[in-house]
């Protein structure tokens, strides 16, 4: 239960889907959009564009009856959680075009748009998106087909759909539920959302930032690792049966989610990065809450991990660490702003976790890389720089405006070897006119330098470690890897906390962060809903013959 490849690598990489931080602000609080059950109960079936589709809504007698089982299935999360209901909930149904008019207008008004504009450049340079990808639009259409229902920490609102079948609805009641009761306990609105909008520009501030780097993609799988935890039993309980009793469910319900997409256009046009984000706290935060609640129980599960929640993908991926309070090894960023500053302003910093490496070599070098790097993985931090020079809009838009590089540490030299190799063969994926111009030995080091219609990328592996420039001039990039790599020293690769992991003070997303914490705020999706039920059926049909 507890070994790497049990929580990822065997798992089919064709079902990956994910979000953004402004897209799930574009769900919550669309209060004035909404129409209230209590209000509305009695009203006429007036024209939509929903009924104008032929789309099947729910009438106001099924929603009362829906609302009617908020008060029974807040009581069996709490009981299933043992997190106490200190407050009543609000219950609210919304129309999909209230969704859809809301989620265009904060797409277009939103200050985060401005990160989604800076996440999606960095996110191509590092070819996990193409070049022609256009973020925004899709996020839209795949955050209004995967949205089941969503509890809005800020009005104290469970929102349910009116185009959701009332008996699906009902486990994701208890799974939006659960958020409830987790908000009463820690104050969701503060606890998951930490991400300031800036960008560090010297080097203390640097540190800060790595050092808390994935803070909120760990406490995203915590909270919808627990709310998919008591949907899965609400739905065992007719059978006698949780994921207690039968744990294998678990790993079953995990191919599901992994598998759902031929149900859902636009999770199965989605690229890799974003499926992979988006089902990440929910199949692999269920994991790691199986494996707490089965080791140290139902206590340290829920109001443990919410007191005390891990720090990384990590300890997500890895449950025991977490149990033992081991931290992620981080490398070392050394000041990097007396080389860079001259021609770069400060773009995006961040660290590469564990999800991020599985992201990544599953696009260079699909599932049979995925699944040997990643255990491997020991560490690693980005940065990007933007050039001064790039003054007009187009300019700033373009990746070619921006520098890069990316330190990862592995936990053997072979690994780094097959990396640097992997990373270097795939470079044509993203930049055209790509010639290796030298490959050479230095001593320990082994360096190859390429040419590309972005500037140069120089990739140098040494030991464990792999350094990759890309865009630098050669006359920054060379002191520039020797200074990365210099910093790195001999010894363990770690980075001390700068205080208390557990104190709340304010990460920055990894890689993936923020479609990870976009997607998991957005509401329980779809997928997760439907690979849930379906194990449930697949149960109920074998109780059934058995008795």
């Amino acid at each position: 239960m507890h070994e790497y490849r049990s929580r990822l690598a065997r798992t089919p990489l064709n079902a990956r889907v994910a979000l953004w931080l402004m897209a799930t602000c574009l769900l919550l609080g669309a209060a004035g959009n909404v129409l209230r059950a209590e209000d509305k109960a009695g009203a006429g079936n007036a024209q939509t564009p929903a009924a104008a589709r032929g789309e099947k809504r729910i009438t106001p007698a099924e929603a009362k009856k829906l609302f009617a089982l908020v008060d029974e299935l807040m009581k069996f999360s709490s009981d299933d959680t043992g997190l106490a209901i200190k407050a009543p909930v609000k219950r609210q149904l919304t129309t999909r075009a209230a969704v859809e008019t809301y989620m265009k207008a904060k797409l277009e008004e939103d200050k985060s748009a401005q990160r989604m504009q800076r996440d999606e450049i960095v996110l191509k340079k590092f070819g996990l998106l193409d070049r022609d990808f256009d973020l925004g639009p899709f996020l839209l259409s795949l955050l209004t087909e995967q949205v089941e229902a969503y509890y809005d920490e800020k009005t104290k609102t469970v929102n349910l759909l009116d185009w959701v079948d009332v008996d699906e609805q009902k486990a994701v009641m208890a799974h939006e539920l659960t958020h409830a009761l987790q908000d009463q306990r820690v104050n969701l609105d503060t606890w998951g959302e930490q991400t300031p909008q800036d960008v560090s520009s010297n080097a203390a501030a640097d540190r800060e930032h790595l050092a808390r780097d994935e803070w909120d993609t760990a406490r995203e799988a915590v909270t919808e690792g627990q709310a998919t935890a008591v949907m899965t039993d609400y739905l065992l309980k007719p059978a006698g049966k949780s994921i207690l009793s039968a744990p294998e469910m678990v790993e079953t319900m995990r191919q599901q989610m992994a598998s759902a997409s031929a149900d859902s256009p636009m999770m199965a046009r989605a690229p890799l990065l974003l499926s992979e984000s988006m089902l990440f706290p929910y199949r692999e935060g269920l994991g790691f809450e199986q494996d707490i609640w089965m080791d140290q129980g139902q206590k340290a599960a829920f109001a443990g991990a919410l007191d005390n929640p891990p720090t990384s993908s990590w300890e997500i991926l890895n449950p025991r660490e977490y149990e033992r309070r081991h931290l992620p090894p981080v490398p070392l960023l050394p000041d990097i702003h007396p080389l860079l500053d001259p021609l770069y302003k400060p773009y995006d910093i961040g660290q590469i976790g564990q999800l991020d490496v599985h992201i990544l070599t599953g696009i260079l070098g699909g599932e049979p890389a995925a699944g040997s790097l990643t255990p491997a993985w020991n560490g690693g931090i980005y940065w990007a720089g933007q050039l001064k020079s790039a003054k007009t809009r187009a300019a700033q838009a373009s990746t070619a405006s921006v520098a890069i590089f990316y330190l990862s540490v592995w936990k053997n030299q072979a690994s780094a070897e097959r990396f640097a190799r992997l990373y270097g063969d795939n470079l044509d994926r993203k930049y055209s006119a790509v010639k290796l111009e030298n490959s050479a030995a230095h001593g320990p080091e082994v360096q190859q330098i390429y040419t590309t219609g972005e500037g140069p990328v120089t990739i140098t592996q040494r030991g464990a470690m792999v350094f990759v420039a890309e865009s630098f001039p050669r006359e920054v990039a060379l002191p520039l890897t020797e200074l990365m790599l210099d910093a790195q020293g001999t010894g363990a690769t770690q980075m001390a906390q700068t205080d208390s992991p557990h104190t709340g003070a304010a990460p920055l997303p990894t890689l993936s962060g923020d479609l990870v914490h976009a997607f998991a705020q957005a509401g329980v999706l779809k997928t997760v809903a439907q690979a849930v039920v379906r194990v449930n059926e697949s149960q109920s049909g074998a109780h059934d013959e058995a008795h």
